[in-house]
């Protein structure tokens, strides 16, 4: 298994035990956080972008510039880049930078985003995100992969011998596809042979899996190598401690205030995907997605989540609302303790050197566990 850790910078003023945290050290913490991430071994550091409530993520090509210039080996990444909002030639000059500055170490994870809200404030129809998002990433794959782009289109002007710079690093890098709730993003994914990435935060794990199966099956119908069908997964939270009753009590305070916060927003009437289903700490941390316990209750949990996702790639974040200290201690104890039994059971090809399609500036190491993730003979486990 790959470990990825992943912020979307939500923003407020002062954590849960009411200490104050300047827009000034919340950015700070996370080029912070992406430097203790590459020291304690972790895969991946991606960043999100938010353009409506309380974030902080609205320039996640500025940040992941500050992170590429601070590390030297991770995989830098988005969660996710919101297409749909971005002019593709604007994405691409922005993101190729990143990828020259980090050495070739970049890879992202487009979307429409999570916000019905950003749309106006861009001054586009939300009744046409899918269109948006089809149209831009369309033209940004030929974008990365040509020179003299000639392109005509519904959204925007149309393009005529258009080349932008820089260049990728070592050729386009790879484009996942964030998927929440709509089959939408994984059957373009599945279309051009592209990874998907499973929000895997809000829902019950068996509503992901719909999506990852319709994934696999759109695949397969496309006639590609089911072992090439990477998929990473969020989860829903994450604390650590010495016993499975202190880990829940002491995440309490976080997971009831990020309830209260999440209260204050109207969703209206379709809130799928926007607004977790899980109402206690304890029915998040036992059957959710929230990854709460010992060390030993959070790995076999993954282990659990890749038998029904297969994933490749398992996405975790220190919620910003604990304490910086207690941020650091949970992903340092992750790494230390989590990481090594869940690696112990699962392996992947992913990232390494039998990867060929990985981004040229990063190669992780070779794992073999007691069970292989790349699923060569079809459909994932139910469980």
């Amino acid at each position: 298994m790959r470990f990825r850790i992943q912020d979307i910078v939500p923003y407020q003023p002062q954590d849960v035990n009411g200490v104050p945290i300047s827009p000034t050290e919340r950015l700070e913490r996370v080029v912070a956080a992406a430097v203790l991430a590459e020291e304690l071994g972790y895969d991946s550091f991606a960043v999100g972008e938010r353009h409506y409530g309380d974030f902080l993520s609205s320039a996640p090509t500025v940040l992941l510039g500050a992170i590429a210039a601070a590390t030297n080996r991770i995989l830098l990444s988005t969660g996710v880049t919101v297409l749909s909002l971005l002019d593709p030639v604007r994405a691409a000059e922005d993101y190729a930078t990143v990828d020259v500055l980090s050495g070739g170490r970049l890879e992202i994870v487009i979307g429409k985003g999570n916000e019905v809200e950003h749309f106006p404030i861009f001054g586009k129809d939300g009744a046409l995100q899918y269109e948006y998002l089809v149209e831009s990433y369309e033209l940004l794959r030929r974008l990365l992969s040509e020179e003299g782009v000639t392109w005509s289109g519904a959204h925007r002007a149309p393009l005529e011998h258009v080349t932008t710079l820089p260049r990728p690093f070592d050729g386009p890098w790879r484009i996942w596809h964030g998927s929440a709730t709509s089959t939408d993003a994984v059957e373009l994914a599945a279309k051009w042979g592209d990874p998907v990435f499973s929000s895997h935060t809000l829902q019950p794990t068996v509503n992901y899996k719909r999506l990852l199966d319709h994934y696999r099956e759109r695949w397969e119908f496309h006639g590609r190598d089911p072992a090439l069908a990477w998929v990473g997964a969020g989860s829903g939270g994450l604390y650590l401690a010495e016993t499975n009753e202190a880990a829940i009590e002491q995440y309490r305070p976080v997971f009831e205030a990020n309830r209260a916060r999440a209260s204050l927003r109207d969703h209206g009437p379709n809130t799928l995907g926007k607004v977790s289903v899980f109402t206690t700490v304890e029915e998040a941390a036992d059957t959710g997605t929230a990854l709460v316990g010992t060390p030993e209750r959070v790995a076999e949990k993954i282990v659990r989540f890749h038998d029904s996702l297969g994933h490749h790639v398992q996405a975790i974040s220190a919620n910003h609302l604990l304490p910086h200290e207690a941020q650091q201690d949970v992903l340092r104890q992750f790494a230390e303790e989590v990481i090594p039994l869940v690696n112990a059971e699962l392996g992947t090809d992913l990232w390494s050197a039998a990867d060929a399609g990985r981004a040229r500036g990063f190669t992780a190491p070779d794992q073999h566990g007691r069970r292989s993730q790349d699923r060569r003979l079809g459909a994932p486990v139910t469980v």
